[in-house]
């Protein structure tokens, strides 16, 4: 049994901006012990952001073919460079005290990438890093994107893993800005769909086992009373 305790809420499907702000807000509280680390997953709509290595420059296609094509472009202040996020793909945010992991960023995002392999091999498949490139590959192509923020030691976003995405919308950047990758995903590689539920309650396994952490799992509402509670 792990002694330390991670609140697990799974929030469906969040804009991003919207979650973005959850995120900032659950930085604070957890900055001021008031909350324990918490691990959102979830899924957003159609969207590409663009981290603090990347711009517009990521784009293959213009901004207003992006918006034409339904997709939304924001800025935002995680690591990394444009990512897209969509239906099909399950996100991840750890709000994790890194004060109580040995203040150590690189840590955090080796720790989110064993996560992602471990998942990935319950389904026979084998997940790579690649030296310099956050995330995780399978066959050169990525399957997971990795990036985080870091205030006063509290880490928050973090990882998005493709299960069975729309193709289509890769088109219009080039992801994490590298130019000859490409992309794939767990439903392409198996040759079949994998149940959301089924990804979400493996990636809490794998999360608690790689972190030593106890999994807490709360209602997106009980959460939500929870920040209401220790907030005010």
């Amino acid at each position: 049994m792990y002694v330390r305790e991670v609140w697990v809420s799974d929030l469906e499907l969040v804009d991003y901006r919207e979650c973005a702000e959850l995120q900032a807000r659950l930085a604070a509280l957890r900055f001021d012990g008031r909350i324990a680390d918490t691990l959102l997953l979830l899924e957003h709509p159609p969207v590409i952001t663009l981290g603090t290595s990347g711009g517009v420059d990521s784009l293959i296609a213009d901004p207003e073919t992006v918006k034409a094509a339904g997709v939304e472009i924001v800025r935002t202040d995680r690591g990394g460079n444009a990512t897209y996020h969509g239906p099909g793909q399950v996100v991840g945010y750890p709000v994790i005290d890194l004060r109580e992991y040995g203040r150590d960023a690189h840590l955090m995002l080796r720790n989110l990438e064993q996560v992602v392999i471990d998942f990935l091999a319950d389904y026979g498949v084998i997940g790579d890093r690649i030296d310099k490139l956050t995330g995780v590959w399978v066959g050169g192509e990525k399957i997971c994107s990795i990036g985080i923020a870091v205030r006063r030691w509290v880490s928050y976003h973090g990882f998005a893993l493709n299960i069975d995405p729309n193709f289509d919308h890769w088109s219009l950047l080039h992801p994490c800005g590298l130019i000859d990758k490409h992309v794939t995903s767990l439903a392409k590689l198996l040759g079949h769909s994998v149940p959301m539920s089924e990804v979400k309650a493996g990636l809490i396994l794998h999360f608690a086992d790689v972190f030593r952490t106890e999994p807490v799992t709360m209602g997106c509402q009980q959460l939500m009373d929870a920040v209401q509670a220790v907030g005010n």
